[in-house]
């Protein structure tokens, strides 16, 4: 039980992408898990992710040099109770939630704001649970840390190279900082992506036109929707105010090209698009924020038997692993009859290097 000892209170698909980052780059180290899902515990003891699990959080945890809470945010309260029964002086408490005044204002309540570090990896994706978790999840991936007035400037060192040591890219920023960037580029465009998708399906005929031809652009700014309900319901419910005040820019916003649509205003229609195309180029590529990037292209076979086969196989061939293939039916946004998507950039370019033969015409997306 030599080394690095950290524990985890829930494992699902952050807490579980965690443990394998760093069970991969760490090489001392002995890790005990807690959760409600006793299956979640037995699978990770079968993949080797973890040394031990723990039917309740109890005096196994007294030894952590670090505890992760990743269990829901309305899960909190209790799990604070109980941790608090049984934290070591020495151990560093953090979190893995996106939102983080709540946990700050319980922490101070339960007295334990020197030995808390807050922290958000932004990393996720549309599937959720421990058996979608992997290492790779936080690779070049902000991770927050939102510390306390009273955190030692040498228990953030140490935590910040915990965080650097998993792949992740760590950056420090105040907590109530950091949750209203978060209702900005990530709360607040899951409402949006819920509300678009529910008003495609309210406006829908009942032959389900809109849906049969859903594609392209609106795929891709809809994507998220598919996340968790009841993690974003808890997200709204947490980080309320500041996801309130840039909704209602936001609606402003949408009144003012209303009017200028209405009002068939064309100058100021297209520095409506002008100045978001500038901005939105000016992005960084890389898979660094809540949103993850998505590593795909289109590329354009002829329509006879066995093509599509060809692609596939020739893939495989080369041990390279596909994370969703289909047929673009509707090209209105783009180029290309099949589109081919990855787990990362390196099985993206390496795919690029072999289809890129005459026979085959890659298409790229700026994503």
């Amino acid at each position: 039980m030599a080394g690095l000892r950290i524990g985890f209170i829930g494992l699902g698909l952050i807490g579980g992408s965690i443990a394998r980052a760093l069970r991969e780059n760490i090489r001392e180290l002995y890790m005990t898990a807690y959760d409600v899902n006793a299956s979640t515990l037995e699978k990770a003891l079968r993949d080797g992710v973890i040394d031990r699990a723990a039917e309740r959080i109890d005096e196994r945890f007294s030894d952590c040099d670090y505890l992760f809470l990743c269990a829901p945010v309305q899960k909190n309260d209790a799990n604070l109770e109980a941790v608090k029964e049984i934290l070591s002086p020495v151990c560093t408490l953090t979190d893995v939630g996106s939102v983080k005044t709540d946990i700050h204002e319980h922490i101070a309540q339960a007295g334990l704001e020197a030995q808390f570090i807050g922290g958000h990896p932004m990393a996720g994706s549309e599937r959720f649970g421990y058996a979608n978790s992997k290492a790779r999840l936080l690779e070049n991936a902000y991770y927050i840390l939102t510390p306390t007035e009273q955190t030692a400037p040498e228990r953030l060192d140490a935590y910040r190279a915990l965080v650097e040591s998993m792949g992740a890219i760590p950056l420090i920023l105040d907590y109530r900082r950091h949750d209203y960037v978060t209702a900005g580029i990530s709360h607040l465009p899951h409402v949006i992506a819920a509300s678009l998708v529910n008003l495609v399906r309210d406006s829908d005929n009942a032959d389900g036109i809109m849906k049969l031809v859903a594609a392209g652009g609106f795929k891709d700014i809809t994507r998220i929707a598919s996340s968790s309900a009841a993690m974003w319901q808890q997200i709204c419910l947490t980080n309320t105010e500041n996801i309130s005040r840039l909704l209602g820019d936001y609606i402003d916003s949408l009144s003012k090209i209303k009017n200028q649509l209405d009002a068939r205003q064309e100058d100021a229609l297209y520095r409506l698009f002008d100045s978001a195309r500038i901005y939105r180029e000016s992005f960084i590529n890389a898979s660094s924020g809540p949103i993850k990037r998505v590593y795909s292209f289109n590329i354009d076979i002829d329509d006879r038997p066995g093509m599509l086969a060809q692609v596939a196989t020739t893939l495989a061939f080369n041990n390279i692993n596909i994370k969703n293939i289909g047929i673009v039916h509707n090209r209105e946004y783009e180029e290309g009859v099949l589109r081919i998507e990855f787990y990362d950039e390196a099985s993206q370019e390496a795919a690029k290097r072999l289809l890129s033969t005459p026979q085959f015409v890659i298409h790229e997306k700026k994503l």
